[in-house]
């Protein structure tokens, strides 16, 4: 089986480097149709954690199905952060209904995060860390100073440790888009808050972005396949 990494290569040379956000309750009414409308105009679906927890894993199995049937690779958001064993009991639920990754956050410490990417690798899934979230607000964790460092740049180096399938890093921050891809240029580099949060797709690919997680402005949108279209650079 190919790697997470390898298969998201893929599945963009496709259908281009859009990662749809199902993080609105639009999504959670009318998922199979959304998808089918995006389909060959995105790469992957990422579903967050406040719409997972409503579904039930009978209807999230079937939402991936229909995700992996259209050619897109299907990305769970519930930003994991724990010990080694609730990481995998929580990560083999995800695999057992169908998602192709997790996204984690490295504040679980740097031992934890690289046994989570080898138990998901053996699976053939994938972790995409969080690296720097979109948000505003964001700044106030996320560009704290730890000694020299701040704290996004510990977790890009645990990261690639740990031998991530990729690492998030908001739109909203270009410079450190173009720090990350500096440091680690192997590195895939995922890319939320373009559209409504102010992130600009073109400054953002600019910067090294890989893909482009883009939700209102595909969920809202009359025509997504069109506004997909637009925003894939």
């Amino acid at each position: 089986m190919d790697g997470f990494k390898s298969r998201m290569r893929a599945a963009a040379g496709a259908g281009g480097r859009i990662i749809a956000a199902c993080d609105s309750g639009y999504f959670e009414r009318g998922g199979a149709g959304f998808i089918k409308k995006i389909s060959g105009h995105a790469c992957a679906v990422k579903i967050n954690m406040h719409l997972l927890l409503p579904l039930g894993a009978a209807r999230i199995r079937r939402i991936n199905e229909s995700a992996a049937g259209a050619g897109l690779l299907s990305i769970a958001d519930i930003k994991l952060n724990d010990i080694e064993s609730t990481n995998a009991a929580a990560a083999g639920h995800l695999w057992e209904m169908g998602f192709d990754a997790v996204i984690a956050n490295p504040s679980m410490g740097s031992a934890a995060l690289r046994e989570l990417a080898s138990s998901a690798h053996r699976e053939g899934r994938g972790v995409v860390a969080l690296c720097h979230m979109s948000s505003p607000s964001a700044r106030e964790f996320y560009d704290m100073g730890a000694g020299k460092r701040r704290v996004h740049e510990i977790f890009l180096d645990w990261a690639s440790e740990a031998g991530a399938d990729g690492v998030v890093v908001g739109a909203t921050f270009p410079r450190i888009i173009e720090r990350c891809k500096k440091k680690a240029p192997g590195m895939p580099v995922y890319s939320p808050g373009v559209g409504v949060q102010g992130g600009d797709a073109a400054r953002a690919v600019e910067a090294g972005s890989d893909y482009l997680i883009v939700g209102r402005s595909l969920l809202q949108a009359p025509d997504p396949r069109s506004a997909a279209s637009v925003l894939d650079m």
